[in-house]
């Protein structure tokens, strides 16, 4: 588990029970969201965010988890919500 995270934890320092919290959320987030292991680039999108949200203090997995997943939601109605306010010629 500890091992899908660990590249994206290159500069940051945490505990070993933080890192194992973040793990637990990032495994849970890319769970939830169906992203593969070769979904390279969402998964390092998911982490940076984790990681982001750890340095600010936030280091409950589940809480990391719910509000990652939270904000994922909002992106994508903000992105469907833009796409139907686009001038045809650009969709």
């Amino acid at each position: 588990m500890v091992t899908a995270l660990h590249p994206f934890l290159r500069d940051a320092v945490f505990e070993p029970d933080d890192v194992h919290a973040l793990a637990l959320a990032f495994d849970g987030i890319c769970r939830e969201m169906d992203l593969p292991v070769t979904a390279a680039v969402a998964r390092e999108v998911v982490a940076m965010r984790v990681i982001d949200l750890a340095r600010e203090g936030l280091i409950d997995p589940t809480r990391l988890k719910d509000r990652v997943l939270h904000e994922v939601r909002i992106a994508l109605q903000f992105s469907m919500d833009s796409e139907a306010d686009r001038p045809r010629v650009f969709r």
